[in-house]
């Protein structure tokens, strides 16, 4: 059996089953869904993560490259109770280390007490756990990976939907899942998709009928392009966010973001509609969350667990953010609402917009 080792922060080290070699670090975390395997490992919010599933069998349906939120896995390293071999293959041509026979409720119940932490892998035939520690040792913490965005964004402007004769949506990739890029579509938008640090000219270039900050990794303070590109057009031009693009929107308009212990990621965690009452079942994968709004926008929904803020409009402004995913993509679907309304936002700008001037 090829030898695996996880080092945790504070010097625990667990030893497995080795399923695809190699050594990687980065901060460990976990999700409770128990299918979307392959959506949740080309997630780019799992970027410089080492992701343990905490269902037992991961791999059992297959591998199909038509779910897919990007075109390569994410996370540093994978671990589980069990893989089955299709999804081993996977981690191999991708050169992603994957550890199984482990216990994985033991490995969540340690994140969920000590929060999310530094994790060192080492995978192979003659691996140590000393090897694991060094790992562990040369491993960042997630709010000092600075230059995050340009791990996961697009290089240049792409453009998709131009046949399609709806409202125009710049949307800022600092990680976007392709299924929000679908959604939009699928509603007759053109969304242009630009840099997490593009240039306010380069997006003013488009006309944006909707601003749109995706979701992606690390901490919301070092998208600094992004967060100047809602303070540039958020007076003139409707903005919407997802998950890391809500806590941008929060610091763009005067609020403020912090850390969480360990995060929600899974797809059953519960949001209240703070005006209607109800509740809805969500995805969810973030690490950070919006502690305060601050003084132009407002809290419309929060999580039923634990209080913080999934939902927010602005006061003054035309914004909608929410903190899960409303495209799931793994999960429920029942908040896909959400882009027919950040659209109907975009529709109003448009059509004040092509109201002529006076002479």
């Amino acid at each position: 059996m090829t030898e695996a080792y996880v080092a945790l922060e504070g010097g625990h080290v667990l030893d497995g089953r080795g399923r695809a070699d190699g050594t990687a670090r980065g901060e460990i975390v976990f999700t409770t869904a128990y299918t979307g395997y392959e959506e949740s490992l080309t997630d780019p919010s799992y970027e410089e993560q080492i992701l343990t599933f905490s269902y037992p069998l991961i791999g059992n349906y297959g591998v199909r490259e038509e779910r897919f939120e990007d075109d390569r896995i994410h996370p540093r390293a994978a671990i589980a109770k069990e893989f089955t071999d299709e999804i081993v293959d996977w981690f191999e041509r991708e050169g992603v280390p994957a550890v199984d026979h482990l216990d994985t409720r033991d490995v969540v119940t340690d994140i969920r007490d000590g929060g999310a932490m530094k994790c060192g892998i080492a995978v192979g035939e003659d691996v140590t756990e000393e090897d694991a520690l060094e790992q562990l040792e040369a491993c960042t913490a997630m709010s000092d990976h600075t230059d995050i965005g340009a791990q996961v964004s697009v290089d240049e402007p792409v453009v998709h939907g131009t046949d399609n004769d709806g409202e125009t949506v710049a949307l800022i990739d600092c990680g976007a899942k392709g299924s929000i890029v679908d959604s939009l579509l699928a509603r007759d938008a053109t969304v242009h998709v630009f840099p997490y640090d593009a240039a306010v000219e380069t997006v003013e270039a488009v006309d944006p009928d909707l601003l749109f900050i995706s979701n992606g990794p690390g901490d919301p303070v070092n998208f600094e392009g992004a967060i100047t590109l809602v303070e540039a057009f958020v007076e003139d031009t409707p903005v919407a966010g997802i998950c890391l693009g809500q806590q941008i929107v929060a610091e763009a308009l005067g609020g403020s973001t912090e850390k969480m212990t360990f995060g929600h990621r899974g797809v059953n965690q519960p949001v209240l509609d703070l005006e209607s009452g109800q509740v809805v079942m969500t995805t969810q994968n973030h690490g950070y969350t919006v502690a305060d709004p601050g003084d132009h926008l407002e809290i419309t929904q929060i999580n039923v667990n634990d209080d913080t803020p999934e939902g927010i409009d602005g006061i003054e402004y035309d914004v909608l953010t929410r903190q899960y995913h409303p495209e799931a993509n793994p999960g429920p679907e029942d908040t896909l609402d959400f882009f027919d309304d950040v659209l109907a936002m975009a529709s109003g700008r448009a059509d004040t917009r092509a109201v002529p001037a006076d002479d």
